[in-house]
C-alpha cells in the first residue's frame, strides 16, 4: 500500500507541484534571452539541451517559436512519466521512449515528427548520462530528417546544483536568467564521430562551468 502511494504521489503529485515551481522561478527572475540571427523559426528543428539544464527550457522555446509545437523524447521509466506530466503542464508535448528504453519507438516518433512539421526537444546525455555524453539519437534524426539543431542552454544568476549524476540545476528566485540558443548545426554528410564532437563543442558555448 505504501509503494502504491508514493507511486501516485510521484506520478500525480509531484508534478503538478514542480511545475509550480517552476512557474514561479519564472516569474521571479529577469529573463534575457539570446536568439540565433541567422535562423528563420518557421523552420522545425531539433533542440538539443543537456539533462541537468532542462528545468527550465520550456521558457526558452515558447520565447523563441511561441506558435510553435515541440514533443520532448522523454524516457518510459517511471521517472519519465514523472517528467512527461511537469512539461505538459508547461506546453510541452513528448515522445515516448529514450536511448535506454523504447529507443527504436521514439528514435521513428521523432523522425515522423521533424517530418510533420513538429520540433523536437533532446537531452543527448540523458536519461542516466554519462553526463555531457553526445549519444547517437540525435545525429540520426538530424541525418535522417535533414533537419538541423539548435544547442539550448539556460544561465542563471543564482542557482541550486543537485548532487546527481546530471548534476541538476534549479535556478532560485529574485535573481536574472539568461537563455541562449546557438547558431544551428548541419550534420548532413558528417561522420558519426565529427557529428558527435561538433555538437558537444556548440552546446558548451553559452553554458555554466561544469
Amino acid at each position: 500500500m505504501k509503494k502504491k502511494i508514493f507511486k501516485f504521489l510521484e506520478i500525480n503529485v509531484a508534478p503538478f507541484i514542480l511545475q509550480l515551481l517552476v512557474r514561479f522561478i519564472s516569474l521571479t527572475n529577469k529573463k534575457i534571452y539570446h536568439t540565433p540571427l541567422t535562423f528563420n523559426n518557421n523552420e522545425n528543428f531539433i533542440a538539443s539541451m543537456w539533462h541537468g539544464d532542462l528545468l527550465m527550457q520550456p521558457y526558452n522555446y515558447k520565447n523563441f517559436k511561441s506558435h510553435g509545437t515541440v514533443k520532448g523524447m522523454i524516457s518510459e521509466h517511471r521517472d519519465g512519466e514523472a517528467i512527461r506530466k511537469t512539461v505538459e503542464y508547461l506546453g510541452i508535448g513528448s515522445l515516448s521512449g529514450s536511448s535506454t528504453r523504447g529507443g527504436v519507438k521514439a528514435l521513428i516518433g521523432a523522425i515522423k515528427s521533424l517530418k510533420n512539421g513538429t520540433d523536437i526537444a533532446i537531452t543527448p546525455d540523458g536519461p542516466k548520462g554519462p553526463i555531457y555524453n553526445v549519444a547517437d539519437g540525435v545525429v540520426m534524426i538530424a541525418q535522417k530528417t535533414n533537419k538541423r539543431i539548435l544547442p539550448f542552454s539556460c544561465v542563471p544568476s543564482k542557482y541550486w546544483k543537485i548532487n546527481s549524476w546530471d548534476k541538476f540545476i534549479i535556478p532560485k528566485p529574485f535573481g536574472k536568467i539568461d537563455f541562449y540558443i546557438g547558431e544551428p548545426i548541419d550534420v548532413t554528410g558528417m561522420t558519426m564521430q565529427d557529428s558527435k564532437d561538433l555538437i558537444y563543442n556548440k552546446m558548451n558555448e553559452n553554458q555554466l562551468t561544469k
